[in-house]
């Protein structure tokens, strides 16, 4: 077959010299490959018999760039013998002179290009070149990376960030005096003083903090583009999650988390550990809230174009610091459990509860969020063990020593003030408590609605209910009757007060708040009969001959010598005796004189006549019935006084 000549017009030259340039640049195949096809083309048309001059011009080009991009990373090889050795040993001047960061992140673009357009890969000699020169840039590219992550961590401001959230304090007065050996942990503290329960700090808005110098964002995101592109992303995400890693390290140690072993937090007193778990709710929010979100953030901003090194990044950082956090939960979970606790690992519970929805959606690594459950189920179980420790501890505190002047008890003041904080937690104990229902049953005839009420406030009542039945065993030490009918009046009142001016009262009801209040003027009842029986009874006419005109002047003798007696013997008594509620106090009083002075009136008034003529009249009746009730005014003040005293001061 002839050859076909094709005789193409000038103006067309230049078009079909593009042509051939655009297939030359195009061709995948081998070096033999080509220059065989290339002899086809130069046979339509003698005038491409010159291609073969392009194809010499072109790998002539591709070596100049490859030359001029190695030359740029060589420079700066830390390894390199060359003559700049010197300014080798210095980092890049990546803020300091821009134009040389940019000329060699060109450079490295550059090979990678040559290498992934495969230019150069028919000659292997530049392809070794290539590879030596990526492995130079890359781990120069690391080292930048690591630098420019060290030199512009941004130090945690812990006032700024302290300044942004707000603290919650819940008052918690504990019990005054000595309770027991029996009931070692409720310890005696300072009323005026007070306890607190602290339930740390609490976000208001969201709190943004910068981790890393914002400009220096833009220089990382350049570099992990070009290690990735390599191949080096590996290396890219280690550097990255090293240099972080260290950052929230330094991060725990500023907001007061130290690196303890479980057997070390295991062995730290309570008063130590009480802080430590503070410090603990507080870091764990602040972590969440503020530091992994930020870092979060950060490796969304330098891997952006890849899902999963972000995810990677952002794992590998993270780990050691929310397992350090979980590793103090898991220690105080599975410590020793008393009844202080109670309150810190409730907050340990709610704060960890409330992260891990946050580490659901930030953390891919299935195996951090199946750790932060495990803790989080075993501080439930703390919760529920330590309730159990504290009814059992109410149940069976037995200390045997009265109180003097039948005021409230520790253990009463103590346990109310504790339950009355424990509502702020109802939500949670709801979920983490379950009722007993052999106990729950034998409440069902007391409180018809037993059933309607919630887990906790069953457990209240239950506990409440071993309160009472403490108390009336604590009630039986006094041999005074009418003491016996203050002391369960004080407490019961108490009792009553803690729940009416708190939300226990939501939970347990109006209907239990008016059944304790019908005991305790049942108990007002029993005091006037135990105690001012005997002096109502030396006013009344039996056995003192009938009608005032006929009634024995000795009888009416020992009958005023026998109040005046009782009454002193009351006075002198009871003006020690405290009751420090005010209104039960006054209302006390009130019954008293509506017994006593109507009685003692009534009586000065028929017979007093007949002494009064006598002498020593005086002797007998010493008081009038204004006397009395002033005297009645300082019965319950908890101060001993001398009722001879007091009159000879009235006087």
């Amino acid at each position: 077959m002839a050859t076909t000549t094709t005789n193409l017009g000038a103006g067309n030259e230049d078009r079909v010299m593009a042509t051939a340039q655009h297939i030359l640049k195009s061709l995948n195949t081998p070096k033999e490959v080509r220059e065989d096809m290339m002899l086809i083309f130069s046979s339509f048309d003698n005038r491409l018999s010159n291609i073969t001059d392009l194809i010499n011009e072109n790998a002539d080009t591709i070596g100049g760039r490859f030359d001029a991009a190695e030359k740029v990373i060589l420079r700066w090889d830390s390894s390199s013998s060359s003559s700049n050795a010197e300014a080798s040993r210095h980092s890049l001047p990546w803020e300091d002179s821009p134009d040389e960061a940019a000329e060699y992140l060109s450079a490295v673009d550059e090979i990678l290009q040559l290498v992934v357009d495969m230019s150069i890969r028919s000659d292997n000699k530049i392809m070794d070149r290539a590879e030596t020169a990526i492995q130079m840039a890359m781990s120069r590219l690391e080292d930048e990376f690591r630098l420019i992550l060290i030199m512009n961590t941004v130090p945690l401001d812990s006032e700024r960030l302290y300044g942004s959230i707000r603290r919650v304090s819940l008052s918690f007065a504990a019990n005054e005096g000595e309770i027991g050996e029996e009931f070692e942990s409720f310890g005696e503290v300072d009323s005026e003083r007070g306890c607190f329960h602290d339930r740390g700090l609490s976000f208001g808005d969201e709190l943004c903090v910068d981790l890393i110098n914002p400009d220096a964002v833009v220089e990382l995101k350049e570099i992990a583009e070009r290690m990735i592109n390599a191949g080096y992303e590996k290396e890219c995400v280690q550097a990255c999650s090293n240099v972080r890693r260290d950052a929230l390290d330094e991060c725990l140690v500023i907001i007061g988390v130290e690196k303890l072993s479980i057997e070390e937090v295991q062995k730290i007193e309570w008063k130590a550990l009480d802080e430590k778990m503070k410090k603990w709710v507080q870091a764990v929010k602040i972590t969440v809230r503020v530091l992994l979100k930020g870092e979060k953030r950060l490796c969304d901003q330098i891997f952006g174009g890849s899902n999963s090194i972000k995810e990677i990044c952002f794992n590998e950082t993270a780990r050691g610091c929310v397992m350090q956090l979980l590793n103090f939960g898991e220690a105080v979970a599975i410590g020793k459990r008393s009844s202080e606790k109670l309150f810190r690992i409730l907050d340990m519970y709610d704060v960890l509860a409330d992260a891990l929805l946050e580490f659901e959606m930030m953390f891919t690594d299935e195996y951090m969020c199946t750790e932060a459950k495990g803790v989080l189920a075993g501080l439930g179980d703390a919760v529920k063990g330590t309730f159990l420790e504290f009814e059992n501890a109410v149940k069976n505190e037995a200390s045997k020593k009265p109180m003097q002047n039948g005021e409230i008890h520790p253990l009463i003041r103590y346990v109310m003030n504790y339950v009355k904080l424990l509502v702020d937690y109802s939500e949670t104990l709801n979920l983490l408590l379950e009722s007993d229902e052999d106990e729950a049953n034998g409440l069902q005839s007391e409180d018809g609605e037993l059933e309607t009420i919630t887990p906790f406030a069953k457990r209240l009542l239950l506990l409440i209910s071993s309160l009472e039945s403490n108390l009336e065993e604590k009630s039986k030490l006094y041999e005074d009757g009418a003491l016996h009918c203050i002391f369960l009046m004080n407490n019961n009142l108490y009792i009553v007060q803690k729940v009416k001016d708190s939300e226990l009262r939501k939970l347990l009801g109006d209907n239990w708040v008016r059944k304790r209040r019908g005991s305790i003027r049942q108990y007002a009842t029993s005091y006037l009969r135990a105690c001012w029986t005997k002096a109502l009874y030396c006013l009344k006419d039996e056995g003192i001959g009938g009608s005032s005109n006929s009634a024995s002047k000795v009888a009416l003798k020992e009958r005023f010598k026998s109040f005046n007696a009782c009454f002193e013997d009351i006075y002198r008594i009871q003006t020690g005796w405290k009751v420090p509620d005010p209104q039960l106090r006054e209302e006390l009083r009130i019954s008293i004189s509506e017994k006593v002075l109507p009685a003692y009136r009534s009586f000065v008034g028929r017979f007093g006549s007949q002494l009064e003529s006598g002498r020593y009249a005086g002797k007998y009746i010493k008081y009038t019935s204004d006397d009395l009730e002033n005297y009645l005014l300082d019965l319950f003040e908890g101060t001993p006084l001398v009722l001879h005293h007091m009159r000879r001061k009235s006087s």
